[in-house]
């Protein structure tokens, strides 16, 4: 049976991840968490807003609002890569090599691991940003579209244009889909070879989490009583496709979703804390939590595939072991 070992913090967990093995949680009054031999704080920020894992596992980018982009790692010493006085920082990506993307009103900035830094000006807020997998070309969500930049060069943007404020954006892992959540209850894409338009919809509430399974075969989303699953697998992905449905509850909201790095398996989180493991196969649900505190904000796995760490809206955190 999955064990739980349970991590109880004060206030909102924004997200939670391993680093370097090591189960981080960080929260929005700007501290970051660790369970390593003991439980550790690392004073990171003064109200943190976003952030996420370095490409190579070993560190967390963190943004606040007191206008810095951080690098914490394993070690838990918080390392400064940027700052720009009274700006919040609402969104980071991690990129190739090193470098960093972060973004605070109508601009965005890439970092390089050497330091330079480059900016990118918009008419419009930025809401989310995100690099390729293989290269330097961002993505940057906006009001009505996605720009598209090649980051270390002055070549003129892609314009990829749909009415509505997006407030996410991803690459799918073989690059071959660009995805953004909507203000509106749908996600958007584009296939990028012809840029044609991808619209899923149908959601009764907002997407504020999504997570691609073992080789991009699937996208897993939140928004629903159940994770809405779509296809991504065939040359026009979830075009002209239902989705799948997995886990339906019918008194609670899925929160966030996160997919096993080796099987087509998906832990869900739930609005009243309750998170399932699910198998695309057959539907397959296995408990691995019941209902807490609050509603699941982050999830992730591990490694070696036998740990689920999560954080929740009340930050009643843990880690859940399902070696049998």
């Amino acid at each position: 049976m999955p064990t739980v070992a349970p991590l109880d913090l004060t206030g909102h967990c924004v997200s939670t991840r391993f680093i370097s093995g090591i189960p981080f949680y960080a929260l929005a009054d700007g501290t970051i968490h660790r369970l390593d031999n003991g439980h550790k704080v690392t004073e990171a920020h003064d109200g943190l807003l976003c952030a996420t894992r370095e490409n190579d596992g070993k560190s967390l980018l963190t943004g606040g609002e007191d206008g810095r982009i951080c690098r914490t790692g394993a070690d838990g010493e918080a390392e400064e890569l940027a700052s720009v006085p009274r700006k919040w920082m609402t969104s980071v990506a991690s990129g190739p090599q090193g470098a960093v993307a972060f973004a605070s009103g109508r601009n965005a900035w890439v970092r390089e691991a050497d330091g330079k830094v480059r900016e990118f000006q918009h008419p419009r807020s930025v809401e989310g940003v995100a690099f390729a997998p293989k290269g330097m070309r961002l993505a940057i969500a906006r009001y009505n579209g996605v720009t598209l930049h090649w980051a270390a060069t002055d070549s003129k943007p892609v314009e990829l244009e749909w009415k509505g404020a997006h407030t996410g954006v991803m690459f799918s892992p073989d690059g071959r889909f660009l995805v953004t959540a909507m203000q509106e209850n749908a996600l958007h894409g584009w296939r990028l070879e012809d840029n044609r338009h991808m619209r899923m919809t149908g959601y009764p509430g907002k997407v504020k989490d999504w997570s691609w399974s073992v080789k991009g075969k699937w996208l897993a989303t939140s928004g629903a009583p159940a994770a809405v699953v779509w296809p991504f697998s065939g040359k026009d992905g979830p075009m002209g496709k239902a989705p799948m449905e997995l886990g339906f509850r019918a008194d609670a909201m899925v929160s966030a979703v996160a997919c096993h790095p080796s099987e087509d398996i998906v832990a869900v989180g739930y609005s009243d804390g309750m998170i399932l493991v699910i198998r695309f196969a057959d539907q397959k649900e296995v408990l691995l939590r019941r209902p807490g505190k609050g509603a699941i904000t982050s999830m992730d796995w591990d490694e070696t595939t036998r740990r689920l760490v999560f954080g929740s809206q009340a930050g009643d955190c843990g880690v859940v072991d399902i070696t049998v």
